[in-house]
C-alpha cells in the first residue's frame, strides 16, 4: 500500500497550503494512504523559523525510509528554498516526489528571476500538480517538461460549512479576506466602495486579514468611511464562520493568484462574489453567470459591480445559487480527494 509523506508548512501557518491540507486530513484519502503531515515553517521570529525547519528536517528523514511517495507543497520563493532540499533527498532516496504548486503568481516564481529555483525540483519529481490550466500552461512554457507529467487539481472548498440561505438573512456588507497587501487589491476595494457608499448608506465595507492595516486605516480617513469600513484583523475559528455566514457578498480584487482560497470560502458559504479573473478562475468564472469580473485596478468597474449585486435581489440569489453548485460539485473535497487519490495511484 502506498504511504505519502506530505512536505508542507505548519498547520499554525496562515495560508492556503495549510487550509487545503487540512481539508485533506479529513477525507478517508488522508487514512487510507497512511498520510503525514511534515510541517516544515511557521510564521514568526527568525528563531521560529529554524526551529521548525531544523524539527521538520529530523521528522522528515526519520520517516522517509518507511514511505514510498513523498508529496512536496511548494510556492513561492522562499518556500522553495526549503521544499527543494527535500525534494532532492527524497529522489536520491529513490522515493516517488509529487510536487503540488500553490504560487501566488507566476511573476513570483516559475517566470521569475529565480525560476530555475525551481528546474531540479521539477526534474526530481515524478509528477507536478498545479491549481489550474492556465498553471499547468504557464509552466510548460517555461520548462522543458512531458505535458502527461502535470495534473490539475483544484483546491477545495472548506468541508462542513453551513450556510445562511437568502438575502434576507444577511447583515448589509462586503467582505474581503486575506493578507492586507496591493496584490491583494484591498486598497483598490476601499476606493471602489468610497464611489458608492454614499448612495448605499446601509452598507458596510469588512476588511479581515493582516497587513498594511495602517495604509488601510488612512485610506478609510481619506475617503471619510469611518463609519462604513471595519477593520476585523486575521480571523479564523468561529470568528471567520460568523464573518462569511453573515456576509451578503464577497470581494477579492487580487492582481494575481494561485487559486484564491478566500473565493472558495465565499462559495462554501453561498455567496455572490465579485473578483478579478486572475490565477486558476479563468478556468470556471463567467462574468454575469456565476460571479461578477472586473479588470485588476479599475476601480469604477469594481464599484460599478459591486452596485449590480447590491441593489438586484434576482442577480444575487442567481450568484448564490452558482456558488452553491461550485461548493457542492467541482470543487467539494470529497471529488477533489478522489482525484487525488488517482494521482496517488498512477502507475510509476
Amino acid at each position: 500500500m502506498t504511504r505519502v509523506l506530505v512536505v508542507a508548512t505548519s498547520r499554525k501557518t496562515r495560508g492556503g497550503i495549510t487550509s487545503v491540507i487540512k481539508a485533506y486530513e479529513k477525507t478517508a484519502v488522508w487514512k487510507k494512504f497512511h498520510c503525514h503531515w511534515v510541517q516544515t515553517h511557521r510564521d514568526g521570529p527568525a528563531w521560529r523559523k529554524l526551529l521548525y525547519f531544523a524539527s521538520g528536517f529530523i521528522d522528515f528523514i526519520f520517516r522517509l525510509p518507511f514511505y514510498d511517495t513523498v508529496h512536496i507543497h511548494t510556492a513561492d520563493y522562499g518556500t522553495q528554498k526549503r521544499k527543494r532540499i527535500f525534494a532532492k533527498i527524497a529522489s536520491l532516496a529513490g522515493k516517488r516526489v509529487i510536487v503540488h504548486l500553490h504560487s501566488s503568481g507566476p511573476q513570483y516564481s516559475v517566470e521569475s528571476d529565480l525560476k530555475d529555483l525551481y528546474t531540479s525540483t521539477f526534474q526530481s519529481a515524478e509528477r507536478i500538480i498545479v491549481l489550474s490550466t492556465q498553471w499547468r500552461d504557464v509552466v510548460l512554457r517555461n520548462y522543458d517538461l512531458p505535458e502527461d507529467k502535470i495534473s490539475i487539481l483544484y483546491n477545495p472548498c472548506p468541508p462542513d460549512v453551513i450556510p445562511t440561505s437568502g438575502i434576507n438573512q444577511k447583515q448589509k456588507y462586503i467582505l474581503f479576506a486575506g493578507t492586507l497587501t496591493h496584490r491583494k487589491g484591498y486598497d483598490d476595494l476601499i476606493e471602489a466602495f468610497a464611489k458608492i457608499a454614499s448612495k448605499h448608506p446601509d452598507w458596510q465595507l469588512h476588511l479581515a486579514g493582516n497587513g498594511e492595516l495602517d495604509n488601510a486605516r488612512n485610506l478609510i480617513q481619506k475617503y471619510r468611511l469611518d463609519s462604513q469600513v471595519k477593520l476585523l484583523g486575521w480571523i479564523s475559528g468561529p470568528d471567520k464562520d460568523e464573518a462569511f455566514r453573515c456576509a451578503t457578498v464577497y470581494c477579492l480584487p487580487s492582481y494575481s493568484e494561485g487559486f484564491p482560497m478566500g473565493v472558495l470560502d465565499a462559495w462554501a458559504y453561498h455567496l455572490p462574489v465579485v473578483t478579478t479573473p486572475v490565477g486558476g478562475l479563468p478556468d470556471v468564472v463567467i462574468d454575469g453567470e456565476n460571479c461578477l469580473l472586473f479588470t485588476p485596478g479599475d476601480t469604477d468597474a469594481l464599484a460599478s459591480q459591486l452596485s449590480r449585486v447590491m441593489d438586484d435581489e434576482a442577480l444575487y440569489d442567481k450568484l448564490a445559487k452558482a456558488s452553491a453548485r461550485f461548493a457542492d460539485e467541482q470543487f467539494n473535497i470529497n471529488e477533489l480527494s478522489t482525484q487525488l487519490e488517482k494521482i496517488y495511484l498512477a502507475p510509476k
